[in-house]
């Protein structure tokens, strides 16, 4: 258990901000299978919110199931950034993330994201614009620096605290890294005695041994899982009971994984049902991630290669459901 700001997190596990991965219809099964103590939105364009963006202020709708939730915004200006701030708190956030570890390029020239670890002065009045704007915590996320040439995070993270941050979050890989090679937690631990708002560790947490490495070796607050959990609440299932000690819970078998398949599906096209086209652009966009669910399952190739062509739900449950008849039912 931490606190952000008056707000108590009940168990140190997070959920962290994916692209095209943490939305609603995610999360509510992140959260029922998983139970993150905190999650975090896909990362919302405050630019994109400001010019009236119809698709990006659906990221920011929150269910009470889901509770408590930190609405995660990037962009340059400060003005623009606590008008968005404000919109999510209306919205429901519980957190206003602000996004500063963001490396992709389309991002970072746009002034935004991982770009801002190099404008300290910039990023600082921007968390104390949004930390005056708002009544809800403000946190940041934060790479380790923009190239391995400085080691930012320390003194970025001592600006922040003291501009109204009531959390930093850590990825402990520098920008110019993106996802290559592997998360440094020393940072996280050469962090941790910067600041003293609590801080969670990222990067490389795959397992319930890594979750507790992280936080034995490093000193931080929670342990935020990203890519582990994707198409995997089970693994965030696994971590929190390590994290809380309590006893492991059982292995999917088959038939959860095909059932909550679906229900993420599901729970998609009714996200995109304002849209005409909505089951198809909701069926297209979990194509990457649909196949991941029986992944390492016995013959599943066939059926995974299958899956990336749906269109529809029932294409998609035809392909699941015959799958899952014709293997064997174990624990995966």
């Amino acid at each position: 258990m931490f606190r952000i700001g008056d707000l108590t997190i009940e168990n140190p596990l997070v959920l962290a901000p994916m692209e095209d991965v943490s939305n609603l219809a995610f999360r509510l099964i992140a959260k029922r299978i998983g139970g993150p103590g905190l999650m975090f939105t896909e990362f919302v364009s405050a630019m994109a919110i400001h010019y009236g963006a119809s698709k990006t202020l659906r990221k920011m709708r929150v269910h009470p199931d889901e509770r408590p939730l930190a609405i995660q915004i990037f962009g340059g200006d400060p003005d623009i950034m606590a008008e968005t701030a404000l919109i999510a708190q209306d919205m429901g956030a519980d957190v206003l993330d602000v996004n500063m570890g963001c490396w992709v390029p389309k991002v970072c020239k746009t002034g935004s994201g991982a770009a801002l670890l190099k404008d300290p002065d910039l990023a600082e009045r921007i968390v104390a614009k949004l930390a005056t704007t708002v009544r809800i915590p403000v946190t940041v996320k934060v790479r380790a620096g923009w190239d391995y040439s400085m080691f930012a995070a320390p003194e970025l993270a001592k600006r922040f605290e003291g501009a109204g941050a009531k959390m930093i979050t850590l990825h402990a890989r520098f920008a110019r890294q993106g996802f290559d090679g592997q998360a440094d937690w020393k940072l996280i631990r050469d962090l941790r005695a910067a600041v003293t708002v609590p801080l969670i560790g990222n990067g490389d947490v795959k397992t319930p041994e890594d979750a507790l490495r992280m936080l034995s070796e490093t000193g931080c607050d929670g342990v935020m899982v990203g890519r582990a959990a994707i198409s995997n609440p089970w693994a965030l299932a696994r971590i929190k009971a390590a994290l809380v000690g309590e006893p492991q819970p059982n292995l999917p078998t088959l038939g959860d994984r095909v059932r909550t398949a679906l229900e993420h599906i599901e729970r998609m096209i009714e996200l995109e049902s304002e849209s005409e086209d909505g089951e198809l652009r909701a069926c297209r966009a979990l194509r990457g991630q649909i196949p991941l669910y029986i992944k390492g399952e016995q013959g599943a190739a066939q059926a995974r290669e299958r899956l990336t062509h749906c269109s529809t739900l029932e294409e998609y449950r035809s392909v699941l459901e015959g799958f899952a008849a014709a293997t064997p039912t174990h624990p995966s």
